[in-house]
């Protein structure tokens, strides 16, 4: 008896679901007409915690390499956008894209020494590439040294046009973020990824190319972590070594991976707008407050292994960018 299968990847609930996204996203493009300036400076925040947080989550959730030093990318994206804006005469808001391409052209030869590490000691490595990254900007007095400087290329811009093309950037790189990122992962080279996961060992026997593609992981997560950091010092319109190359952006990165859930694409984003809304109500509490995220985050891998959304993913059967395969008899 023959039977045939067919490959299904999505649900009529993540439809529907896909349906609400875009026509939230169609309704945001809408908000500087008609939306308050601070809403626009809040959703620009969000969606730099977003991508950086959407980037670490492609290169550890996806690809397995866990790095707590894409803060080096994150903060040399900004300074390079300084750099272009205030000394060289370019836009800053083109030099945003420009500083995620340095940033990921940066990543080549950094991962030629990341690479020579593995496990934990990839990890600590990738923290010691960044702060010679944070001490070689400390060291430059052309970009404010140790005390950093302001982005003055932009003081010609009037600050309800400054606002609303930084929001709508924010947007399109957020768009482009989750895009570029599901479809690459419903792609061969994703399903490759997901083999180096599990056993580059494995994967390297099944004629994978697993160095070439690690490298291109590590590049691209590279890139949209300098796009974040532009992004970000546009909207903060100052810079300095100690808050672009801070740890606490990759920790806070992993903490809202962790929340939302590692390996999901909704993941980031539950834990960009879980971050962001305890970042506002209880950071003026300092000490405690980091100790409530630290304690928040064992409470959800003890209970929620797998984060809020993948929860909400086994249980209800909610997904809004389905990547897994499921076969069934036809």
């Amino acid at each position: 008896m023959n039977m045939s299968y067919t490959i299904v990847r999505g649900t009529r609930g993540s439809q529907v679901l896909l349906i609400a996204a875009l026509a939230i996203v169609v309704l945001a493009a809408s908000l500087p007409w008609w939306g308050e300036s601070s809403w626009m400076r809040e959703f620009v925040e969000i969606a730099c915690y977003f991508i950086f947080a959407m980037m670490w989550n492609l290169l550890a959730g996806y690809g397995g390499m866990v790095s707590i030093g894409q803060q080096a990318f994150f903060g040399l994206g900004g300074y390079v956008m300084l750099i272009l804006g205030n000394h060289l005469g370019v836009n800053p808001f083109v030099a945003i894209g420009l500083g995620g391409l340095v940033a990921g052209l940066i990543s080549v030869p950094v991962a030629w020494v990341a690479f020579r590490l593995q496990g934990g000691y990839f990890a600590i490595g990738t923290w010691v590439i960044a702060e010679v990254f944070r001490l070689t900007f400390a060291n430059m007095s052309a970009v404010g040294g140790g005390s950093g400087t302001t982005l003055t290329a932009l003081r010609g811009i009037d600050k309800a046009t400054r606002e609303s093309v930084t929001y709508w950037m924010a947007l399109a790189c957020v768009v482009a973020a989750i895009s570029l990122v599901y479809l690459f992962l419903r792609s061969k080279q994703g399903l490759a990824l997901l083999a180096i996961r599990d056993n580059e060992v494995a994967a390297r026997s099944q004629g994978i190319a697993v160095d070439r593609m690690k490298l291109a992981v590590y590049a691209v997560a590279a890139f949209g972590a300098g796009l974040a950091g532009a992004l970000y010092f546009v909207g903060n319109l100052r810079i300095s070594p100690d808050a672009a190359f801070s740890v606490n952006w990759t920790a806070f990165a992993i903490f809202m991976v962790v929340i939302g859930g590692i390996g999901r694409i909704e993941g980031p984003l539950v834990g960009a707008l879980i971050f962001w809304a305890l970042n506002k109500a209880f950071s003026d509490y300092g000490t405690w407050y980091l100790m409530g995220l630290g304690l928040l985050a064992i409470v959800v891998t003890i209970f929620f292994k797998q984060g809020l959304w993948g929860f909400a993913q086994q249980r209800w059967g909610w997904t809004l960018f389905p990547t897994s395969r499921h076969l069934l008899k036809v």
